[in-house]
């Protein structure tokens, strides 16, 4: 069955276009510039909306992400409240949305629930960058049965057995870390994970997306040239915690001309 994700992505590849993944920090800096947010990203030239479900060590993310990951705890945020969130953006759009979380949370509320919960809820897939492929064989069962995206994750250090394993079977897209460390703009070489990125394509059809360190238009240009689609988080939450919004929108909208001018 094809899913948003894959609608999405097979409507870009016809007409030539890379696509812009947007992470969203649910209820931070509140809940209405979260909804805001998924709306006027989309209008800027978003085409997925990763949406991070905030958790109290988020090992992955740097300090603009933990930071906003505290905000929205300290505003109550939990899974019963992003499930919520989720509900209200289906009312205003067909956007796809991955939920970004850690597994604590959701084993508390149980894995198989919040698969169920999320997916009915309108959510397309999710990504747990604290469990790796090798412990993730239930929860992959879980999600092909309910038809939601389980991400996997390559990294430059990816070997050769590894990537082929975590490739083969990769639902939604395939996250392509550009580099080994957190969250968090940065300057980065994309070079080295556009090699890794060729070396999946040996094993997988499933579109693959480069994230981490990604700020500023040159930067998104020269890592879409390497993938399927760029993932954009810090340079985006940074800006909405500050109540800059318009700002956030008009970078999204600057890296979509750049991208599409390649």
């Amino acid at each position: 069955m094809s899913t948003r994700i894959d609608n999405k992505m097979a409507a870009l590849r016809a007409a030539g276009k890379k696509g812009i993944f947007i992470y969203i920090t649910a209820g931070a800096p509140d809940v209405e510039t979260t909804l805001r947010a998924v709306k006027e990203a989309e209008k800027a030239g978003a085409d997925l909306i990763e949406l991070g479900l905030p958790f109290s060590d988020p090992m992955a993310d740097g300090p603009v992400i933990q930071t906003a990951s505290v905000i929205a705890l300290k505003n109550g945020m939990s899974l019963k409240k992003e499930l919520e969130i989720m509900r209200e953006i289906r009312k205003f759009t067909q956007i796809p949305v991955v939920g970004m979380g850690y597994i604590n949370n959701m084993y508390h509320y149980g894995f198989e629930k919040f698969v169920k919960d999320f997916k009915e809820a309108g959510m397309d897939g999710v990504i747990v960058p604290d469990v790796p492929h090798e412990e993730s064989g239930e929860m992959r069962r879980i999600c092909a049965e309910n038809d939601f995206a389980l991400v996997e994750f390559i990294t430059p250090g990816t070997t050769e057995d590894r990537m082929q394993e975590t490739c083969k079977d990769a639902k939604g897209f395939v996250y392509c870390v550009s580099n080994n460390g957190v969250t968090g703009v940065k300057k980065i070489d994309y070079s080295t994970i556009g090699a890794v990125c060729a070396n999946a394509r040996k094993y997988t059809d499933t579109p693959l997306a480069i994230g981490f360190g990604i700020g500023s238009p040159e930067a998104a240009a020269e890592a879409a040239q390497y993938a399927d689609a760029i993932i954009v988080g810090s340079a985006v939450v940074g800006r909405l915690i500050k109540g800059k919004e318009q700002e956030a929108m008009d970078l999204i909208a600057a890296m979509r001309a750049a991208i599409d001018a390649k």
